[in-house]
């Protein structure tokens, strides 16, 4: 194998690739990444046995071939290169990857003990590549982040006949997106749990694609994605997630809209005096204003005051800031629409004048008397 290939190329590719390798392999080549060149193309294939990726690449291609080599290791040495091209080739049971006046060489894997990466399944429909990233980040902000309830490391996502729509949860907070989508049938009537990281991970670099292929298979056990010359498979979680629809209130007391820009800077202003994650910021909402405040007592507290429009009775309520910020920074648009009962009871999160259908809900923190 020889090849040729331009240094910013290569090494996007590699780190792409080299993602989802485990830390520690159960078989020692699964922590390789495959270079496979033939034609004017090479691709690079990673797998920890149930997440798998490739990505295939031009390249000038002056002997094809096969090696195996540490992702890791190659991802490393391809982002320090100096912005050459660089020339792959292999040498015995060696790679050597030389840029410029810079050279290494690199142990090989075997072979034929790489796993041979899953088929794609048939494909369910497409969507845009930027969509897909967009809403897989702002729902996955609501997804558990540790192993506590698998099911709540996911994200849920529902095919329909005219939008996808995706939902996480951790039990403090639910974020819901619909995404639009034209499906291959005329009634997809599918649904699938994604671990939220990993979705996130596969959709993040698809943004360039026009149309990215969303694949399941037939036991709806196996989701893959393709576009932008990428393609991914994963396993779905097998779990029964909560029917997290009746979550949401179908009605609310009071309307709140502020400025989503101005309410983040203040939050984040506030939020310096709270010396752990567990002190709260009070939402006290009246006619024409909001006012923000933490800490009380002894303790250092801050007070900041903006403008806002208000329907309905005025409220206090108190959430956990970081929480409170993940909604926030999530919610598309200047505008910010907050949907609330009573303070006791969760609030909503919406974007205020704007298409994407995105809802935030977030439990709120009782405060002590």
């Amino acid at each position: 194998m020889k090849l040729r290939i331009e240094r910013d190329t290569l090494a996007e590719a590699v780190a792409w690739a080299a993602r989802t390798l485990p830390a520690k392999p159960p078989n020692p080549v699964l922590s390789g990444v495959l270079l496979a060149a033939d034609g004017d193309r090479v691709s690079l294939s990673s797998s920890d046995q149930a997440v798998s990726s490739q990505v295939s690449l031009e390249a000038d291609v002056d002997e094809p071939g096969q090696a195996v080599v540490s992702g890791r290791l190659l991802a490393d040495i391809a982002k320090s290169l100096p912005a050459q091209p660089v020339i792959v080739h292999l040498e015995g049971t060696r790679l050597v990857v030389r840029c410029g006046r810079a050279s290494f060489t690199l142990p090989t894997l075997p072979v034929e003990e790489y796993p041979a990466l899953p088929e794609l399944p048939p494909v369910l429909g497409s969507c845009s590549g930027s969509d897909l990233a967009e809403a897989v980040a702002s729902v996955g902000v609501a997804a558990l982040r540790d192993d506590t309830l698998p099911m709540l490391t996911g994200i849920r996502m529902e095919f329909a006949a005219e939008a996808i729509t995706l939902a996480a949860t951790d039990r403090f907070r639910l974020a819901m997106r619909e995404l639009p989508w034209q499906p291959s049938g005329s009634d997809p009537d599918a649904s699938v749990l994604v671990r939220a990281k990993t979705l996130s991970d596969i959709s993040r670099p698809l943004t360039s694609a026009d149309q990215v292929e969303i694949a399941l298979d037939d036991g709806q056990s196996l989701i893959g994605f393709t576009g932008a010359m990428r393609r991914s498979t994963t396993p779905v979680l097998d779990a029964d997630y909560p029917d997290v629809r009746k979550l949401l209130p179908a009605e609310s007391s009071t309307l709140a809209q502020v400025a989503a820009a101005d309410l983040i800077e203040s939050v984040k202003r506030v939020k310096l005096v709270a010396d752990r994650p567990s002190v709260p910021i009070q939402l006290d909402f009246s006619d024409s204003e909001l006012l923000l405040r933490a800490g009380a007592g002894d303790e250092a507290h801050a007070t900041e005051t903006l403008e806002c429009g208000l329907q309905g009775d005025p409220i206090k309520i108190a959430f956990n800031p970081d929480y409170l910020l993940d909604g926030l920074g999530a919610i598309p648009g200047e505008q910010v629409t907050i949907a609330m009962n009573e303070p006791k009871r969760p609030a909503v999160f919406t974007a205020a004048e704007h298409d994407v259908d995105y809802r935030y809900l977030l439990m709120p923190v009782r405060l002590s008397s």
